[in-house]
């Protein structure tokens, strides 16, 4: 396997395809899957902890954002002034290399909650809670209020949405394998997008690029997400102070109930010239 030049995300392996009674060698392009390790340092300076608080698989690349970003949506932060540094740092006894731990450390003076860091993770690709027991658990923690009167979308922009994700998502085009997060504002111009093989990856990448660049709480965009709207997803959005998501698949039942809860607007099923509105709809223009 090599890493492919066109993006560090991608890798070319040769393969057989097989059409009817017909093979014929070819190579081929996959996302790169690999585990990144999440490390805390608190405390003085004299008396510092580092702990490790997180192992999820993900696609390598903006990796500070994705660290950033699940310290903010998980509530173990507030904002990005409470981070002194971010930086790959490796664990030859764990035969990590040094792009796959990332080590956060925070000022001195932040208090840390120790019994949420009791809470070790180990998230999968495909389910951004597995190790969380409960729903009292995942307790959201201080949200930004969502804005009751802000910005107003129109129903056809909501429908142009996913074709706009789908031409700026540079990995997928070579891989088919990823899924995707994107912050648009309410006239439908791109922001921001993120590209992972987790969900949740993607979300805490692109809300940490935010977190970041000092443009949190997200109260004038809308997130749009390639595949379905879960709980956890809707959980980060909140966090984040995002009044709207749409998502091209499905919303649970959990999610749809975390929205309506927090008068969040949550679209699904955003394909072709149609979607559902679960709840929000105050937030649409028809």
């Amino acid at each position: 396997m090599k890493h492919s030049a066109s993006h560090p995300g991608c890798i070319e392996i040769p393969i057989q395809t097989v059409v009817g009674n017909q093979c014929s060698a070819q190579n081929d392009r996959l996302a790169v899957e690999e585990p990144l390790e999440i490390r805390l340092g608190f405390g003085a300076h004299a008396q510092r902890s580092h702990k490790s608080i997180s192992v999820t698989m993900r696609t390598p690349g903006d990796d500070p954002d994705l660290a950033a970003g699940f310290l903010f949506t998980e509530a173990i932060i507030e904002s990005a002034a409470q981070i002194e540094s971010i930086h790959a740092c490796g664990d030859p006894a764990k035969k990590l290399k040094a792009q796959n731990v990332v080590r956060v450390e925070l000022h001195p003076d932040v208090t840390v909650d120790l019994k949420r860091l009791e809470r070790h993770f180990y998230t999968t690709s495909s389910c951004g809670v597995c190790g969380k027991t409960s729903i009292e658990a995942l307790q959201l923690g201080a949200c930004a209020p969502l804005p009751s009167n802000g910005p107003v979308v129109e129903s056809a922009l909501i429908h142009g949405l996913p074709e706009k994700l789908r031409k700026a998502q540079a990995i997928f085009d070579q891989t088919g394998g990823l899924h995707a997060a994107a912050l648009f504002d309410f006239s439908g111009e791109l922001v921001a997008l993120r590209e992972d093989v987790g969900r949740h990856n993607a979300v805490d990448k692109l809300i940490g690029s935010q977190l970041c660049a000092g443009k949190t709480p997200l109260h004038a965009r809308l997130m749009l997400l390639s595949g379905r709207a879960s709980f956890e997803l809707v959980q980060k959005a909140l966090r984040a102070g995002i009044p709207l998501v749409a998502a091209v698949g499905a919303p649970s039942s959990l999610a749809v109930e975390l929205a309506a809860q927090f008068k969040m607007t949550l679209l699904g099923f955003v394909r072709g010239e149609r979607f559902n509105v679960y709840c929000g709809a105050e937030r649409l223009r028809r």
